[in-house]
């Protein structure tokens, strides 16, 4: 009995004095951890807004993570299988007062004081300018000359193109850019080897895309009610696309990009304002379409000379405008261009609207009708001009620009009078500044490293299909079936008054389906032979050609 007692009593004591020993390390143990980080997740906002924000930015990691520039292209895309609905905006198309609207939607300062950077005073001595000016200057009055009073042009145009004045006159003034370019040329290459190197391109078409951030209309708040969407949504701006379609008379591009005027930091710098402009663009006079976004600097990806070195276009346009403001419509058509052409490069470097450049980009922009020239220099500093960045981005892209110059005064007699040489000195200071190549500065950090470019993949079928589909995107031909149309009738009776509920429903709208946002991939694959399948006797494999979106 007692026996039995003690053994109880010893096994509680263990048992009790076990616990208090545990005990007292599992205080000890959370005493210890105490200082260490928590190991809980973080809150995650469920509201709509940062739910909404959080699928565009996948969607911008998605389009950085492709590995080649046409499958990012092709990413941009994707949403709209009918094209996207944006503003179109036309090199020889500049609405009245639309300066400050141009700046806004590029993120673009002009400089107060008209002129070129200083950085053009060391390019080249004032020696070797005065030469070379010397040199070139007669030769350049030949060209003048000739394209006025000696070239015979019936047989070059038609009857139609020759009657009109405005015609002749865009005629007149790409044949003399043409020969002046060539005249450049000659007398610098063999001093100046980034000429000889450069590639020239006629005509060559140029497109460009980007996304802005727009205020709401009265219809875009009413369909956000009438969606139920939050209060504190209403009124935030959305995103719509821009494309730009330019008219270059020549380009010239080079392997290297030219060197930058001013330091990425200091663009970044409040004195250089940029106007803020909040109404409509279909206000001024841009119209709205419906197509696929494309990036085209001129040449296809791949091209070994990638970057802009000097581009020309015509401003013919001005001569018969209304308004009396050819100088400010000058400069809009510089900013356009030259911000279309340096932000489409950017994009064949693995950057895009939505994926801001880590590095500046310069070009040199020329605007002249043959008789007027105007010099601008441009430095592109970022691309983030979208609903997220529109007011909150801190750089700003700069533009310098001349007043417009008269090449010369007067032609009479086959003969050139009063040439003026300072247009020769800024032309000559444009073709002698040397591209540089950029040391320790990865120019295209979001591309892959073996695979930049469609024509680097390996996998044959993959290649040529992308290949085939990108060409045909960037070309915009209309779908072959029709985009289905709302009537008047239908509109009128079945979606405003409701007055035909017998009426059989074929239509999208009448199953709620919004025929627009239909997606790129939502379509059924081409058919393929049986004869020119792997397997065919198996008659349900391989009915269907692969198809490789991004």
């Amino acid at each position: 009995m007692f026996v039995q007692t003690r053994h109880k009593l010893l096994n509680t004591i263990l048992k009790y004095g076990k616990q208090w020993k545990y005990s007292t390390s599992a205080v000890t143990e959370v005493k210890d951890t105490s200082n260490t980080e928590s190991l809980y997740l973080p809150i995650e906002d469920t509201s709509f807004k940062a739910r909404k924000k959080k699928m565009r930015q996948t969607w911008y990691e998605e389009i950085k993570n492709l590995e080649t520039v046409e499958e990012k292209l092709f990413k941009v895309n994707m949403p709209r299988y009918y094209g996207w609905k944006l503003i179109l905006l036309e090199e020889s198309k500049i609405p009245y007062n639309s300066l400050k609207y141009i700046q806004y939607i590029t993120r673009t300062h002009v400089m107060k004081e008209p002129g070129l950077p200083i950085h053009y005073n060391n390019v080249i001595s004032t020696e070797q300018l005065d030469n070379i000016v010397e040199a070139v200057k007669n030769n350049i009055a030949d060209d003048i000359a000739f394209e006025h009073c000696s070239r015979w042009r019936r047989h070059e145009i038609s009857g139609e193109d020759f009657e009109s004045e405005k015609k002749l006159k865009d005629i007149v003034c790409k044949a003399i850019i043409e020969r002046i370019n060539k005249t450049m040329l000659v007398h610098l290459s063999f001093k100046y080897l980034h000429l000889l190197n450069a590639e020239v391109n006629i005509e060559p078409r140029l497109e460009a895309s980007w996304v802005i951030g727009l205020e709401p209309s009265n219809r875009v708040k009413n369909s956000r009610k009438y969606r139920k969407l939050p209060e504190d949504c209403i009124d935030e701006p959305f995103d719509f696309p821009v494309q730009y379609l330019g008219q270059p008379v020549v380009h010239l591009r080079h392997k290297h990009p030219l060197r930058e005027i001013i330091p990425l930091s200091e663009c970044e710098n409040p004195d250089l304002d940029v106007p803020t402009y909040k109404y409509s663009p279909v206000a001024l006079g841009y119209m709205l379409d419906r197509r696929h976004v494309t990036n085209i600097p001129g040449f296809w990806p791949g091209d070994e000379n990638e970057f802009g070195l000097l581009s020309y276009h015509n401003c013919i346009y001005t001569q018969n405008r209304k308004f009396d403001d050819i100088s400010e419509a000058k400069i809009v058509q510089a900013i356009l261009a030259s911000y279309s052409w340096l932000l489409t490069q950017a994009c064949y470097q693995g950057f895009s609207t939505y994926n801001d450049i880590t590095y500046p980009l310069t070009t040199q922009t020329i605007i002249t009708d043959g008789h007027l020239w105007s010099f601008s220099t441009y430095q592109l500093n970022t691309l983030l001009v979208h609903s997220e960045h529109i007011d909150t981005n801190p750089k700003r892209n700069i533009c310098w620009i001349t007043e417009p110059m008269k090449l010369f005064d007067k032609i009479e007699g086959e003969k050139i009078h009063g040439l003026n040489e300072e247009v020769l000195r800024n032309l000559v200071k444009f073709y002698v500044n040397v591209p540089k190549e950029r040391i320790g500065v990865d120019l295209k950090p979001y591309l892959g490293k073996s695979t930049r470019v469609i024509a680097d993949i390996e996998h044959d079928e993959r290649r040529n299909w992308l290949e085939k589909h990108y060409k045909h995107l960037v070309c915009n031909r209309p779908r072959h079936r029709r985009i289905p149309e709302i009537y008047q009738w239908q509109k009128f009776y079945l979606i405003d008054h409701k007055t035909c509920p017998m009426h059989k429903k074929r239509e999208p709208f009448e199953h709620g389906i919004d025929i627009f946002k239909r997606r790129l991939d939502d379509h059924q694959p081409s058919y393929i032979p049986k004869c020119l399948r792997e397997n065919p006797k198996k008659k349900k494999i391989g009915r269907w050609e692969k198809t490789y979106y991004p």
